[in-house]
């Protein structure tokens, strides 16, 4: 409950960007008196040796304004960086259950709070207290809105005495202090909580554990502690049957399959004791499949799971098969649609009823490739691990893998280069079969081989095939195959129509080119994701292997051409095979070492003043490294230095500490840190030793060597 939650970047962008405006207002802050005051208060008195405290940052808002819960929905969270005395221990902050915020035409605008607050933290002194006084302190920021958001901060602190025995309570602070513990979100025997996922729809049901509820609760909300609960719609609440109450909520599209638990907290406008002093539900459960929870139905009226099981998938099978019928708009296909009704009829002799039978096998041939395609990739997830819905985009090669697919067909939409110029021959060649036989085989060929200038409309459907249930996939690809052999059909039922078809142009050629761009940006979304999935530089590698298929598809493009030398199309396949081995070296994701594998990786942790203070603390020696994305001499540095397993060696046996200060944005601790040191750019790495009153700074080109020599001084 207390970890820090990382918003999702498209949620946060909006209030980072007023943040940092604000923040670079010249005098701001100094302008007005701040509409949020903060300040630290203690439960006690005094502090005595190796005896936790509590203490408070207190939150006072004007009226309007609000600050932010852990996670905040929109904005940012408060935060507290402490300055402590050697040997003493900070704890999160426990927060209390927040409020709905909304802004002035009642539209959810976060999770905070508003008034007057305290975050309460636990302090750990050490063992042994020297002198008559200790002084705490730490730097509070957050960010208060009202109309607009405006960055807010204090450094707060209090000077408590030592004391010999336990110290009394603080006649003021002490009992507020003491309100707000226990009214902290925690779990009641009292009530019993589950939840049910089905898709991206989640029923989560609190029941009374002994059929006797201690109180009404009234108004009921879930605040989700992980950010994977959408914020901004309202949470429909029915009565669960068998007592209880059941809220309709909705995950973000992106949350993966196997996420195990919901967390969070639920709140009661009426309190969740007989004696209300529980506002908040503490809600940590096993997020269980609909599948496994057959006692417990969706609601009549619950909007969210319609949603997810009809309108998503009603949705889905009409955009395949709207995918399907743009099949037969391009270059390659349209012009011999028409001619493929006019060869059925020619077989049939013009009896309408037998040309109807050629459409329907022709349809039949269609259907069975793909369902045949289907079939295979139904068996080739059968045939893995344990997979579940929406495993795939979990698997970094495999979204690279599409993402690289995706673009080679979105740039021959866009007229890069062709392939597939040899099947409107080949689908000539298939009308002279004769019978219905010839018929189905030609449905058959259509699909393997008269069509592959369509494959970037095909492109989604594999990838769409792979991230959804065996069922949902064979339907999909039945209503591409009914999208495509549908103007067979009905033509051939009615084959006068072919004379209102619209005459091959440069139309079609315009519309091929318009639809790349769908595709464009489903590569940028597979992008953003892949930036999660690998480290910092595995993601520069992979951009830069992107564009190093697009150039090898280019020079393919180049020279197939109708106008290329004889010579040129071997050369084109050479370059594309070279080209792709490039790629696929360059950028083919690398998994994030997980937490501790510095055997493998060297791990590294945010930099701050704070960071540095407490590892110094515990006598490790500590890399700290001053960089920025923008800045390509420290890409480089790292390249060398920590691709070298000789300092990955050195530094996983000496347990080396490695801290990095990212200076991609403006941040104005690590710019007050470099001027320190007389310097105003990046790469600065310096290192500090157990016992050295200042660091060994490093120069600003590096090589293994030169870090290990100075490891070794």
């Amino acid at each position: 409950m207390a970890s820090v939650v990382v918003m999702p970047p498209f949620r946060r962008l909006p209030f980072l960007l007023l943040a940092l405006a604000a923040a670079w207002a010249p005098g701001l802050r100094g302008a007005a008196p701040s509409p949020v005051k903060g300040s630290l208060v203690a439960a006690t008195t005094a502090v005595q040796a190796g005896q936790p405290v509590t203490v408070a940052l207190r939150l006072q808002h004007d009226p309007h304004w609000h600050t932010y819960w852990l996670n905040p929905g929109t904005g940012l969270p408060t935060t507290l960086a402490w300055q402590l005395p050697p040997g003493w221990t900070a704890g999160p902050i426990l927060w209390p259950a927040p409020l709905l915020l909304r802004d002035k035409a009642g539209n959810i605008v976060g999770h905070g709070y508003e008034g007057e607050i305290l975050l309460p933290v636990v302090l750990t002194p050490p063992a042994t207290l020297e002198g008559f006084a200790v002084e705490l302190k730490a730097k509070a920021d957050w960010l208060m809105c009202e109309t607009v958001c405006v960055p807010g901060g204090a450094a707060v602190g209090l000077t408590l005495p030592v004391a010999g025995g336990r110290p009394d309570a603080d006649p003021t602070w002490g009992p507020r202090i003491a309100e707000t513990l226990a009214r902290l979100p925690r779990t009641d025997e009292a009530w019993a909580v589950s939840a049910v996922r089905e898709g991206v729809a989640v029923r989560l049901t609190v029941r009374p554990a002994n059929q006797a509820a201690p109180r009404e609760p009234g108004a009921l909300r879930f605040f989700d502690a992980d950010n994977r609960v959408v914020y901004d719609i309202d949470q429909p609440v029915t009565e669960a049957p068998g007592g209880g109450y059941t809220l309709a909520l909705k995950l973000d599209p992106t949350t993966p399959a196997d996420v195990a638990r919901l967390t969070g907290v639920l709140t009661a406008a009426n309190g969740w004791r007989a004696d209300g002093t529980l506002p908040g539900l503490a809600v940590d459960v096993a997020l269980a499949p609909a599948t496994s929870a057959a006692a417990a139905p969706a609601p009549a009226g619950d909007p969210v799971a319609a949603g997810a099981a009809g309108v998503s998938l009603a949705a889905t099978l009409l955009l395949a098969l709207l995918g399907g019928l743009i099949l037969n708009l391009m270059p390659c296909v349209f012009p011999v649609l028409g001619l493929k009704i006019l060869g059925f009829v020619e077989q049939a002799g013009n009896q309408r009823g037998r040309v109807a039978a050629h459409g329907l096998v022709f349809t039949a041939g269609v259907l069975v490739s793909f369902w045949t395609l289907a079939g295979v990739l139904v068996a080739l997830r059968a045939g893995g691990d344990q997979l579940g819905w929406g495993f795939q985009l979990q698997s970094a090669p495999f979204v690279y893998g599409l993402a690289v697919l995706l673009l080679v067909f979105a740039l021959n939409l866009s007229g890069l280069f062709e392939f597939g110029l040899a099947a409107t021959a080949v689908g000539g060649e298939l009308q002279a079969r004769g019978g219905y036989g010839g018929s189905f085989f030609t449905g058959v060929l259509a699909t393997v081989v008269a069509t592959p200038c369509s494959a970037p409309f095909l492109a989604p459907a594999l990838g769409a095939a792979l991230t959804v249930p065996p069922v949902q996939s064979f339907l999909l690809f039945t209503a591409i195959g009914v999208g495509l052999s549908g103007p067979y059909l009905l033509f051939s039922v009615f084959p006068d129509l072919v004379r209102v078809l619209p005459r091959p142009g440069a139309w079609m050629e315009t519309f091929k080119q318009l639809m790349a761009f769908p595709l464009y940006g489903t590569v940028g979304y597979l992008v953003w994701v892949l930036a999660a999935q690998t480290s910092e530089e595995g993601f520069l590698h992979l951009l830069l292997s992107l564009v190093v298929v697009a150039f090898a598809v280019w020079l393919y493009g180049r020279w197939t051409a109708p106008e290329a030398r004889p010579r040129r199309p071997r050369a084109a396949v050479a370059a594309v095979v070279m080209g792709g081995v490039l790629a696929l070296w360059l950028g083919w994701p690398r998994a994030v070492p997980a937490p501790g594998a510095a055997t493998a990786e060297v791990t590294w942790e945010a930099w701050s003043p704070e960071a540095v203070a407490r590892l110094r603390a515990e006598g490790r020696t500590i890399y700290v490294d001053f960089t920025a994305r923008w800045c390509a001499t420290c890409q480089t540095n790292k390249r060398v230095v920590f691709g070298s397993g000789e300092v990955r060696r050195v530094f996983a046996e000496r347990r080396i500490a490695t801290l990095r200060a990212d200076w991609t944005n403006r941040d104005p601790r690590i710019t007050a840190e470099l001027a320190r040191y007389q310097r105003s750019a990046v790469p600065f790495n310096v290192i500090w030793q157990p016992g050295r009153a200042e660091p060994v700074i490093l120069p600003e080109l590096l090589t293994p060597g030169i870090v290990l020599d100075a490891l070794g001084r």
